[in-house]
């Protein structure tokens, strides 16, 4: 269908493409992978024909048709509305049906034998192309990528880039071009929208090159794997998990491979030294000089696999309690986000907030931050808790005339400057590059900055909106190393299942405008939501259950009296739980002193203060185990007093 000979394409004196080949077939379903700036959006635009390549051919067969998502579509606006912008799609049958609307206003005045002739024609040509399902076809796609169906008339002009980028997705698909070809499709997408997209993309019957970063959705719709590594285009038959087994096995040869042909020149090299100057042996000499010059030398492996080596340090430790969103209600007008919600969030918790976009899950980050106002309800932070946020849009707030090293240093003036070199390389920084300013940095490069301040800001709680976005699968690898090593509590919302598979303990959803959990892995939530569907597949088709017995009646409210008694009470119970929990605080730090001081071997060489430090040890222990059970008596009366009040 399509094949590309020795392609070469040069940005300046770097070459992005070097002798690089690769055939498009038919039907063929390709994932092209690489890290940022190897040049992946590149060769879309150069088989698009946007990019003329500086060497070798790109041959189409002359039937292909190329439809290309790319990110300059988020550039187009209209006043038509986003359902008109999709069917613009149907070239020919909105011609045709603008036809017939003209023949049929004209035969009102006209009625002639050659207009009804044309109308035939027109009519028959216009059914043969399917003219009369195309609209419902558009709507069918738009829905799928999460449009309603109210919003399919508004102009495109008044949605985000991000929706404005799914039209576009919606037009491409209804063409159905022989060739799709889709950079980075994924980041304007929620997770059932994306899911939508790989069904789709597995039952499309024309070819496919996708650009992602998402390795599951990779890993569900292609069947080619195509890596943009040293200038070449390295082909992998298979999905990218087979990529990634192939490549270890292919990185293991060519280390073997590497060894000995280095060891053979180290060897020709000493004959050369040694047999130069002899005449019997200098034209041997001679031959072998001749022979290095024509050797094709291998590469050595290169390993992409960086790691995350830091320790993450907090200027305080946090209590227990972490976050009470107590009895939240939130509305934008008439559209509701939180109704009487309720969540807590304990230590230790890994959250990932997940769900399809417009449930409110950035609002809910906002609202547990302090910047979101809400209706009604309250926001209760624990003792000691300190957080950083992080959002796409306070990339904006990083200041653009620094360099990295200086922005880091706002983050964390305590850090010296090869501590924060470090930081920086394990966000994939080397050298000089610490020096650039944060102005020329691409979108990429600036969120790993921006992450790399929100994890040396010493914060104790972390809320995360869409940390993945703009970044390549290495730089989302450091990040979950980072958040694995990472001692706090974190709130995370993303779309990318890979990510959230390998972050999260506990899983956030909003439904029914409520704040639902899950607790467990996502691997495990996905489980539990399909049988939850199955069960209410079967269910629709069950016979009908006997009724339940009536309910039984509930308490009678407080009375005002009563319930400014409660409300005392409650304040009182919390009071005494925050005391608790600072007096935890406190004697969990000395504790931790004094592991230190035991651990010390000077300590051992004083007998008297050996006996003091055990006996302060164990009068720690018992006075941190009485108030635990202190904190927790005063947690089960906020729980009841709290229910009795409602």
């Amino acid at each position: 269908m399509i094949s590309i000979t020795n392609l070469s394409y040069f940005l300046g004196s770097r070459a992005l493409y070097d002798n690089a080949s690769l055939h498009i077939k038919p039907g063929q379903k390709i994932g092209l992978i690489g890290l940022n700036g190897t040049g992946k959006s590149t060769l879309l635009r150069i088989i698009d024909g946007e990019y003329q390549p500086d060497g070798g051919t790109i041959s189409k067969a002359g039937d292909v048709t190329i439809g290309f998502l790319n990110q300059d579509l988020l550039s187009y606006q209209t006043d038509d509305s986003i359902l008109a912008v999709a069917m613009q799609a149907f070239d020919r049958q909105n011609a045709l049906q603008k036809k017939i609307d003209e023949l049929l206003h004209e035969m009102e005045t006209n009625y002639t034998d050659d207009l009804v002739d044309k109308l035939g024609k027109a009519q028959e040509e216009f059914e043969a192309l399917d003219g009369y399902s195309v609209q419902s076809r558009a709507e069918e796609i738009m829905e799928g990528l999460g449009f309603s169906t109210e919003e399919l008339q508004r102009p495109l002009r008044t949605f985000s880039g991000g929706w404005r980028m799914r039209v576009m997705l919606a037009k491409l698909l209804l063409q159905k071009p022989s060739l799709l070809m889709l950079d980075e499709p994924t980041n304007h997408l929620d997770l059932p929208s994306i899911q939508w997209v790989e069904k789709y993309i597995q039952n499309y019957e024309g070819a496919v090159i996708v650009v992602s970063h998402d390795r599951e959705f990779l890993d569900n719709v292609i069947d080619v794997t195509v890596e943009v590594a040293n200038a070449k285009l390295n082909y992998y038959p298979g999905n990218y998990s087979f990529y990634l087994e192939e490549k270890a096995l292919r990185n293991e040869i060519q280390k073997g491979t590497y060894e000995n042909q280095q060891a053979k020149i180290r060897q020709t090299e000493r004959f050369i030294e040694r047999f130069k100057a002899t005449a019997s042996k200098a034209k041997q000499a001679q031959s072998r000089v001749k022979q290095l010059a024509r050797m094709e030398t291998v590469d050595a492996v290169i390993d992409e696999s960086a790691r995350v080596n830091f320790k993450f340090q907090f200027t305080t430790q946090p209590g227990r309690h972490i976050l009470h969103l107590d009895d939240i209600s939130k509305a934008y007008g008439a559209k509701k986000i939180l109704t009487h919600a309720d969540i807590r969030l304990e230590r230790g918790d890994k959250v990932a907030l997940i769900g399809a976009n417009g449930r409110g899950k950035s609002t809910l980050l906002r609202i547990i931050s302090g910047s979101e106002p809400v209706n009604e309800g309250r926001r209760q932070l624990g003792h000691n808790v300190s957080f950083s946020f992080y959002a796409q849009h306070q990339l904006e707030s990083l200041n653009v005339d620094d360099n990295m090293l200086e922005e880091l240093k706002s983050a964390n003036p305590n850090k010296s400057e090869g501590e924060l070199r470090g930081v920086l390389g394990c966000f994939l920084f080397s050298g000089d590059e610490v020096f650039k300013k944060i102005k020329v940095l691409s979108g990429g490069e600036k969120s790993r900055v921006a992450l790399a301040k929100v994890l040396l800001s010493q914060a104790n709680f972390l809320l995360l909106d869409e940390p993945t976005n703009h970044l390549d699968m290495q730089s989302v690898n450091i990040l979950i190393q980072a958040l694995d090593q990472y001692e706090g509590t974190y709130v995370v919302v993303s779309h990318d299942r890979f990510f959230v598979s390998q972050i999260a303990n506990k899983i956030w959803y909003i439904e029914d405008e409520q704040i639902k959990q899950y607790p467990g892995t996502y691997d495990e939530y996905e489980w539990w939501m399909s049988e939850r569907k199955a069960e209410e597949v079967a269910s629709e088709g069950a016979v009908p259950k006997p009724q339940a017995a009536a309910p039984k009646p509930t308490a009678p409210k407080p009375s005002d009296t009563q319930r400014k008694e409660l409300q005392q009470a409650l304040k009182k119970a919390n009071q005494q739980a925050e005391e608790a929990e600072a007096k935890i605080s406190s004697l969990e730090t000395q504790k931790r002193k004094l592991e230190a001081e035991l651990a010390d071997p000077a300590t051992y060489g004083s007998n008297g203060a050996l006996q003091t430090r055990q006996a302060d040890y164990q009068r720690l222990t018992k006075d941190l185990n009485s108030l635990q059970q202190q904190w927790e008596t005063a947690m089960m009366d906020v729980e009841e007093l709290e229910e009795k009040l409602k």
